[in-house]
């Protein structure tokens, strides 16, 4: 593709030593008291990010202090004017809104709203920050975050580039700070009861697995006309690391990930979902496939995006199970073994055995954790410093064959992928594509102090 091609011949990537900030990091000792609410900043304050403020928004333990956007005002995808307000007027509104009784009671002076998000990350009065950016922007910021001593929640797929995935794997445990990334699925039951099935045998030897996602943009999802970016953005900030491309509403709010320059298209979109399950039924957290090709990759006519439309990315693992991640699939992850099958896709289960998809199922020994639900299981794991559902390492290795499938498209040829090293075997080539990490100057994967 031209936009990974472009990105093997940018300058060298940025996957070395990271710099530290100038202030240190909090350490568990220098933690709130457990009896003390935990206060939030968020950044993005778009269509999932007014989820995520909902949802901690909900949490009695958790204040929000702090909402940051480049955007003050929209309307998402959607004609001025029509459907839920998003930007960081309407956030700051809703944090209002919701403790308008504390404030009369004294115990609320305010919500910040800020453009920057380095002054969220800055400041030593927040331990959480929310990532709920586009993709393009949520290894700086949680970089950021971590290097000024915060915990993170920060959406899927947790990076966007592959190197600058390890890279936050490796800050993560530099700074032992707590780390979930919004892979919520792990914290639904539909999901853990059937990791537990297979993870019991009930299905014998898996032969394979067939991991569906939705299909790519199949042309322009918006008006393409090439406009001077609306009143109220901060254009140039809102691309940040990546280039810069003409504004047009085809790929700026929602459809952004069409493009390579901002997301990874809808299969990067999906993969930290259902390939996520797939891994965690393999016991996989901290591993890999061994082989990774991709196969008939399509692409819309339209040079407004430049991610697939239809795609397959075939998958060989170690304990000698194949898969697929591809949009042919039934959209879900699903198990077939020597004695049936079963899938499972949001709020649904369904086997060849009817009795494996009832709640009161016994599938053996093993147990899988149980989440409390997603942000409260973070939320816990922040105030007793222990790992969450899914860690950063987690999100990064449940996403590795789609940028592997990336690699493999631009090359036209399979890949060799040792897990243990993050390495593509003998072929340099496709191991410089994979980890370059190329920003647009002035910025760079971390500030130097």
């Amino acid at each position: 593709m031209q936009s990974m091609n472009r990105r093997s011949v940018l300058k060298q990537a940025i996957t070395g030593a990271i710099a530290a900030t100038a202030w240190s990091p909090l350490t568990a000792q220098t933690r709130r008291a457990a009896n003390d609410r935990l206060t939030v900043a968020l950044i993005g304050c778009g269509s999932r990010g007014f989820n995520l403020l909902n949802d901690f928004l909900a949490e009695p333990d958790a204040q929000i202090v702090a909402v940051c956007d480049v955007h003050d005002l929209h309307y998402r995808d959607r004609d001025w004017g029509k459907g839920p307000q998003c930007g960081r007027i309407p956030a700051q509104r809703a944090v209002e809104q919701k403790y308008g009784q504390a404030r009369k009671s004294g115990n609320f002076s305010g919500v910040d709203a800020l453009v920057d998000f380095r002054e969220v990350c800055g400041r030593d009065d927040i331990d959480v920050i929310v990532v709920a950016t586009p993709d393009h922007w949520h290894a700086r910021c949680t970089m950021e975050a971590l290097q000024g001593g915060k915990d993170v929640y920060c959406e899927k797929p947790v990076t966007h580039l592959f190197g600058e995935g390890q890279a936050i794997v490796r800050e993560v445990e530099k700074h032992k700070a707590i780390f979930q990334t919004g892979s919520q699925q792990r914290s639904e039951d539909v999901f853990r009861r059937a990791v537990e099935i297979i993870r019991n045998g009930v299905l014998g030897k898996i032969e394979r697995i067939e991991v569906g996602l939705p299909p790519g943009y199949d042309g322009p999802q918006g008006e393409t006309t090439v406009l001077q970016p609306p009143k109220g953005l901060d254009y140039d900030l809102w691309c940040g690391p990546s280039e810069v491309l003409p504004y047009m509403r085809a790929r700026h709010h929602r459809w952004w990930r069409g493009h390579r320059m901002y997301g990874g298209g809808v299969l990067m979109d999906w993969i930290g979902h259902h390939n996520d399950i797939a891994h965690w039924s393999m016991d996989m957290d901290n591993s890999g496939p061994t082989r990774v090709t991709a196969q008939g990759w399509t692409f819309p006519e339209t040079d407004v995006y430049d991610s697939p439309f239809h795609y397959t990315i075939e998958c060989e693992y170690a304990n000698g199970i194949t898969s697929t991640i591809s949009d042919s699939n039934l959209l879900g992850t699903k198990w077939i073994g020597e004695n049936g099958w079963l899938h499972a896709t949001r709020g649904k289960l369904t086997a060849s055995e009817e009795a494996w998809t009832k709640p009161n199922f016994q599938s053996g020994s093993f147990e899988a954790r149980k989440s409390p639900g997603h942000i409260r299981d973070f939320l816990d794991g922040v105030r007793n410093r222990v790992e969450c559902i899914a860690p950063a390492e987690t999100a990064h290795r449940s996403i590795t064959p789609g940028h592997l499938g990336y690699v493999s498209h631009a090359l036209g040829r399979p890949l060799k992928w040792n897990p243990e090293r993050e390495q593509v075997e003998n072929d340099p080539e496709a191991d410089q594509l994979l980890k370059t990490v190329s920003y647009r100057e002035p910025w760079t994967l971390a500030e130097k102090s």
